[in-house]
């Protein structure tokens, strides 16, 4: 239930690739689909994850839904695409829309305090709805660790975990400070029982999962998944992967109960960018960043992160239960979205997968990619010798070499000699120009450079600094 943060990524044989796709053919071409492999196996190879699930949405559609790696160790057995696994605090995301639901049901309003269900807890006649699900309301998480706990072994229930920890003073004034809390989580779940006499979970499978195609959603809050399903594991240290333990009944509700598919998160994805489901205001509400009281942004709406990634606005959450981690991306402008569900805690693999998948898919195609890298390796190479060929260059980029910027580049640069490698790093558009960024390696440093090309051809930037 805790959202962990990771990113960063060979293939390696004992990695078992049961990438079975969920259709007769996927939707993305071959090339896109083998560097997603790629990018999948190599980061288990890495970490020495399991295994991983995936699911990929453009253009508002399912396109892809592969899986890796072995989903249980003991007997072996490969991962599929129809497993299910827990996904942790990407169940926010529905206790939210659940309670959005009720919003528009005129049952209750965002702006309610807390004092009007539970009037018992903490300041409850300060703290509103809004506040609970954007971690803005001061209550004490209780379970921040990354580790189960002894009385977390044990049943407990939602009015307990309200007594013990949202009946202490707050951590925070209400709306002064963002701190994630999964305490507040099992406070709208339980709003949500007590107004419909249903746990989040059964109001979820009534109102929510038909509507949107997902048919075999799974409880986890009761009991641990199946043996047809994924295996959590943990490991202590750098010691060998183990079978985790299940968290006792009724600490996940609410704030991480549901597993599913990666294909299922990605039909809510879909719903998500399609605006489906929820009314427009509620979606606007879900995704809008909640701003403190000092006026500084949160980086969180109701049930998700608000953000963006290399420039492409981001609505996100991911979330770690014992056994497993999980990432869920949306990238609504563009219809996008990346579903990367894992079955090891406490490790940031999924943002690693989903980090390079995003990347990958935003790839713009570069044309003249081979033909710029030439050049940009030949002028290096002149730059080494103080040579430049000036036809090569707008009238601003020959004005910045000038007689001191040769002289600097040749003394600089030459005694580096040959270089290692000399790859493109990335390209993109900006300012009218084409713009390329390579990475110049050496046996004791790297280099950065920096391109920009005129429509004309002619380089208006030629850059280089260290990396």
């Amino acid at each position: 239930m805790r959202a962990i943060r990771g990113f960063l990524f060979c293939l390696a044989a004992l990695i078992a690739l049961a990438s079975a796709p969920a259709f007769a053919s996927d939707a993305l071409p071959a090339d896109l689909s083998a560097k997603i492999d790629k990018i999948a196996a190599d980061a288990l190879a890495k970490s020495g994850v399991p295994s991983a699930s995936v699911a990929i949405v453009r253009d508002g559609k399912l396109v892809y839904a592969h899986a890796y790696g072995d989903a249980r160790l003991n007997p072996k057995t490969p991962a599929m695409p129809a497993m299910r696994y827990s996904i942790g605090s990407i169940s926010k995301e529905f206790t939210a829309a659940a309670i959005l639901m009720l919003q528009q049901q005129g049952k209750l309003s965002l702006d309610d305090k807390v004092a009007k269900f539970f009037p018992e807890l903490t300041d409850a006649d300060h703290i509103t709805i809004r506040q609970i699900l954007s971690h803005t309301s001061g209550y004490q998480d209780y379970w921040p660790q990354d580790y189960l706990m002894p009385m977390m072994k044990q049943p407990t229930t939602p009015a307990h975990i309200m007594d013990t920890w949202a009946k202490k003073p707050l951590d925070f004034a209400p709306g002064t400070q963002w701190q994630y809390s999964n305490t507040g989580y099992v406070i709208a779940g339980s709003i949500v029982q007590k107004l419909t006499g249903q746990t989040p979970f059964e109001f979820l499978q009534q109102h929510v999962f038909p509507k949107l195609g997902i048919t075999d959603a799974y409880d986890t809050n009761r009991r641990a998944l199946p043996a047809t399903d994924a295996r959590g594991y943990s490991r202590f240290a750098l010691g060998p992967l183990r079978p985790s333990e299940k968290e006792g009944v009724n600490w996940m509700f609410g704030a991480g109960e549901l597993a599913m598919t990666a294909s299922d998160l990605a039909k809510w994805d879909i719903a998500m960018i399609d605006q489906t489901l929820l009314q427009p205001a509620s979606w606007r509400a879900m995704e809008t960043e909640v701003v403190l009281n000092d006026g500084l942004g949160s980086g969180y709406g109701l049930g998700v992160f608000v953000g963006s990634m290399d420039g492409h606005r981001m609505i996100s959450h991911d979330g770690e239960v014992m056994g497993f981690t999980a990432g869920n991306y949306i990238f609504p402008d563009e219809r996008t979205a990346v579903v990367v569900l894992t079955d090891q805690d406490a490790v940031g693999t999924f943002g690693v997968i989903a980090k390079g998948i995003a990347k990958a898919l935003f790839e713009v195609h570069d044309p003249e990619a081979a033909r710029a890298l030439a050049q940009a390796k030949a002028i290096f190479a002149d730059l080494q010798h103080g040579k430049i060929n000036r036809s090569l260059f707008s009238a601003d980029a020959n004005s910045y070499f000038d007689a001191t910027a040769m002289h600097d580049y040749q003394t600089s640069l030459a005694p580096l000699g040959k270089p290692e490698s000399f790859t493109i790093r990335g390209a993109r558009k900006r300012g009218g120009m084409q713009m390329r960024a390579y990475s110049v390696a050496f046996p004791k440093r790297k280099l950065s450079i920096t391109t920009y090309i005129l429509p004309d051809g002619k380089l208006e930037q030629y850059i280089v600094a260290p990396e």
